[in-house]
């Protein structure tokens, strides 16, 4: 089957537009099951919605990963061997991405919300954050194989540029400036991470996931 030019970057919208499906959830479906706002939800009703937002996003992943075999992209593909500097760089963005979320935080986000939240509520929600950061490292992947498909060049992170147009940008709609910042910042850093992994997803992702959750 031939390539459409445009089609890994539809993907990569498809897995940006998943994230969107919470707000769904949350504004429209959910204050209707569960009689009354968000804002107002039981540490039970806010579970629910992390497990139903889970299934949602956890479908799509299974259906973006079906459609990238189908355009014979091996999501999965080993990457080369990354190099010593590559690591380097790798460990200095992980360690100012810790910075700067402690700065945000004004401590260690983990700590704080594990204890905001009490165990089980935590546990779950870190469930949540995982699925989230398995769409975003799609939009990752699929965003820097549409750059690449239509230029032949690979040194470019242009998964993160396109996180970062997206996912970052809508931060601050979502929640405020200083938010959609540090999101963009983070997606940038994402697309760096990828690249220095020799777009070895295997590699990438527990890196990435570390860089989101704390």
């Amino acid at each position: 089957m031939k390539k459409d030019k445009w089609i890994f970057l539809i993907l990569a919208l498809s897995a940006f537009l998943a994230l969107g499906l919470e707000a769904v959830l949350a504004f429209w479906l959910e204050p209707g099951l569960f009689g009354t706002a968000m804002s107002e939800w039981s540490d039970r009703q806010n579970i629910l919605h992390w497990l139903f937002t889970c299934a949602l996003w956890g479908c799509t992943v299974i259906g973006l990963i079906h459609a990238a075999k189908k355009y014979e992209f091996n999501l999965f593909e080993r990457g080369k061997r990354a190099l010593s500097w590559q690591w380097i760089v790798i460990t200095v963005l992980l360690i100012c991405n810790m910075i700067i979320s402690w700065l945000d935080w004004n401590g260690s986000k983990i700590i704080k919300e594990f204890f905001a939240n009490g165990p089980v509520k935590f546990v779950f929600q870190y469930i949540y954050y995982t699925f989230e950061a398995t769409l975003i490292l799609l939009i990752l992947a699929f965003g820097q194989k549409a750059y690449e498909s239509w230029t032949q060049k690979n040194n470019i992170p242009f998964g993160g540029i396109l996180l970062a147009v997206t996912w970052g940008v809508a931060h601050f709609f979502t929640q405020d400036f200083r938010t959609g910042v540090i999101s963009i910042i983070s997606a940038l850093s994402f697309g760096c991470v990828y690249l220095l992994t020799n777009r070895d997803i295997r590699k990438t992702f527990p890196i990435v996931w570390v860089m989101f959750v704390l």
